[in-house]
């Protein structure tokens, strides 16, 4: 089932050229491929829900320090990472399932300028490549959704945190209006989605050892965003030139159709929150 996540993230025949289609697209944008900036790299490279705004919202949730190691659990290619290590300074040690977002994400990090404090290594969230208590901190945005295992899945997490570590998630669950639409951004079939309930969520993850700081369900804040975006597009007469469609391809409309479609009608939902490793 992992190598089926891995190939729907990146098709055959896809691989290999993610990073000259993200290059491409971002110098048919006007900007310096030479010297790219994080900002430059947002618009694409933040490749989950509410993008750049959901992971200001989480970052400031888990407030890394400088001297915090963070360990980001699917990491795409790297924009949270990233954004982390600029804007407060922390080292960031990214996994991910796709070797060619991994790819992308350290070819983009040496971009950028941040190469001594962001890498990115191939790897499962069922099984960190580091040992235990590796970590200050552990994030993750829009992975559990293709996770069958979460028991296995959070006891990984809770694993590599120290003790006192802090962990901030944001995830799609399963929300009241029925079964989720498909294909969505993370599945192009249902046998590759695992949505459980907030509740079965936040059970789950107080069972591998976690004490839940904060819990937010912010799926009116993402309804709301989603539809100023698809009103600029529309006022724009079309799609930018950056977006996360750069990464996903043509079927980028249809899964950003059905992903509003189960927002609306409460399908799915989102929620952020923040747990702690007891010490």
């Amino acid at each position: 089932m992992t190598d089926d996540v891995a190939v729907h993230y990146a098709p055959a025949g896809e691989q290999d050229g993610l990073l000259d289609r993200i290059l491409e697209a971002l110098a048919r944008a006007g900007k310096d491929i030479e010297r790219l900036t994080i900002d430059d790299l947002a618009p694409v490279d933040e490749f989950h829900s509410r993008r750049r705004r959901a992971t200001e919202e989480l970052a400031q949730m888990l407030a890394p320090r400088a001297s915090d190691h963070v360990i980001d659990i699917g990491s795409g290619i790297g924009g949270p990472s990233r954004y982390l290590a600029a804007t407060y300074g922390c080292r960031v040690s990214g996994v991910d399932l796709t070797p060619a977002f991994v790819a992308a994400a350290n070819a983009l990090t040496g971009r950028v300028g941040l190469a001594d404090r962001v890498s990115f290594r191939q790897g499962s969230a069922l099984d960190l490549p580091f040992g235990e208590a590796s970590f200050d901190l552990a994030w993750s945005q829009n992975v559990a959704m293709n996770i069958q295992d979460r028991p296995r899945y959070y006891a990984e997490m809770f694993r590599v945190l120290k003790p006192g570590g802090r962990l901030a998630i944001q995830d799609v669950a399963q929300g009241p209006g029925g079964a989720v639409i498909i294909p969505v951004m993370w599945a192009s079939r249902p046998e590759l989605s695992f949505l459980r309930t907030p509740e079965e969520t936040r059970s789950l993850l107080e069972a591998a050892g976690f004490e839940v700081l904060e819990w937010a369900d912010v799926s009116d804040a993402a309804m709301t965003e989603a539809a100023a975006e698809r009103e600029q597009i529309r006022a724009a007469g079309g799609p930018p030139l950056l977006g996360i469609h750069v990464i996903v391809g043509p079927s980028a409309r249809e899964k950003m159709r059905n992903g509003q479609r189960n927002q609306q009608e409460r399908r799915t939902v989102l929620i952020n929150a923040l747990l702690r490793r007891p010490d």
